[in-house]
């Protein structure tokens, strides 16, 4: 009978099973906060675009520890933010086997951004979704829309605003929206469902959901690998030199009996392009459009925006609002990424810190980077010989 000579653990963890590419390419959250009624109605997640990582330079305020008051090299992700609109309100009602939706409040005035998510083909179609919807609002003076409100108010317990990203204020050459339900925590039904109603298709800013120094979730579609073998989609270890037909392989994929591979044998296949949520990551800084000087500190007073020499590599100018945070996030550059309120309750002190940022790298991404800014690269090369008349 055979045996291993040496015991050891698995490689790969079960628990990720199927990994299989997702269906939810944008991403989705399964799971909200836990609503709190003592507390005002909020939102509690937003959607942003990945634009790149740099670094930063931070002081360690941690009483006690090794490294407090002294300075740390942190890797940060820039995520772009800009205003979602909202456009719609829907209730749930809580049954036996889940929630249940029991009706759905949209807008008046709907964007061409958002209609065209609902069609197949724009540029072909009559471009009539929602018209016939909207005269419900002049219709006895919006009266059905009252209603449909009022039975959210007297029925739901759970109530989420229908919102949109404004993909036409970045450079990803897309025109449709990415529709997200968004769920409001706070106060009674009444209160959400009005809280929701004064929102409609108004622009809520990411500074209005997060704030620094604030615990969030990140979830989103990891980079994509396509099919790949045992070696580097589980870890198992590479077979000897001399091995017959190839060693970066599972030697052993079981018994004879039972006669079938368990499911928990390593197997080639398809790696990356999974969803995942990453949980706790820190806001550094939350920066505004327009704000010229929004990666200046205390200790490095140079004006300078969050944009890199050169842009960020594989997307370009950030000059929207953005949102920067501690590590690094999933997928790639342009991914639109979900951001959520954390989930639990935190009381470590390197969750509670409050981040002194004291240097902000702006250098470019795209080789050795020497200079933040423009400036400081034209007076240090001096007048170019061909800007020479």
């Amino acid at each position: 009978m055979s045996h291993r000579k040496f015991e050891a653990p698995r490689c790969g963890n079960l628990g990720f099973l199927p990994k299989k590419r997702t269906k939810r390419h944008a991403g989705r959250i399964r799971s909200f906060p836990k609503d709190d009624a003592a507390g005002s109605p909020h939102l509690t997640a937003f959607r942003g675009y990945k634009a790149g990582m740099t670094h930063v330079v931070r002081g360690v305020d941690r009483p006690g520890a090794l490294m407090h008051k002294r300075e740390v090299v942190d890797a940060v992700t820039v995520i772009e933010t800009p205003p979602m609109v909202v456009v719609g309100v829907v209730g749930y009602v809580e049954t036996p086997s889940g929630l249940r939706s029991l009706t759905t409040v949209f807008a008046e005035h709907l964007s061409d951004e958002f209609r065209r998510r609902v069609y197949k083909n724009w540029y072909r179609s009559k471009k009539k979704a929602y018209t016939k919807y909207a005269q419900k609002y002049q219709k006895d003076g919006g009266a059905e829309i009252n209603a449909e409100l009022d039975r959210i108010k007297k029925f739901c317990s759970v109530v989420r605003v229908i919102a949109h990203t404004q993909v036409k204020k970045l450079n990803l050459r897309l025109k449709k929206a990415h529709i997200m339900e968004i769920q409001i925590n706070g106060g009674d039904a009444a209160a959400k469902v009005d809280f929701a109603k004064g929102l409609f298709e108004k622009e809520v800013n990411v500074d209005t959901v997060f704030t620094k120094d604030e615990q969030i979730d990140v979830i989103g579609v990891t980079k994509g690998h396509g099919y790949e073998g045992v070696t580097t989609r589980w870890g198992v270890t590479r077979l000897p030199r001399k091995t017959h037909r190839g060693l970066r392989k599972v030697a052993c994929i079981g018994s004879w009996h039972p006669a079938r591979v368990s499911t928990t044998v390593p197997r080639a296949g398809q790696n990356g392009y999974f969803h995942r949520t990453e949980m706790n990551k820190k806001v550094y800084r939350i920066g505004k459009k327009g704000d010229e000087s929004s990666c200046s500190t205390d200790a490095d007073l140079t004006k300078k925006g969050v944009t890199p020499m050169g842009g960020f590599v594989r997307y370009g100018e950030v000059n929207e609002d953005w949102v920067m945070v501690k590590g690094a996030v999933v997928g790639v550059k342009k991914r639109p990424l979900v951001l959520r309120k954390s989930l639990m309750k935190h009381s470590k002190r390197k969750h509670l810190e409050t981040i002194d940022l004291k240097f902000i790298d702006t250098s470019s991404k795209l080789g050795h980077g020497r200079f933040q800014t423009a400036e400081e690269k034209s007076k240090f090369l001096g007048p170019l010989a061909s800007k020479q008349n």
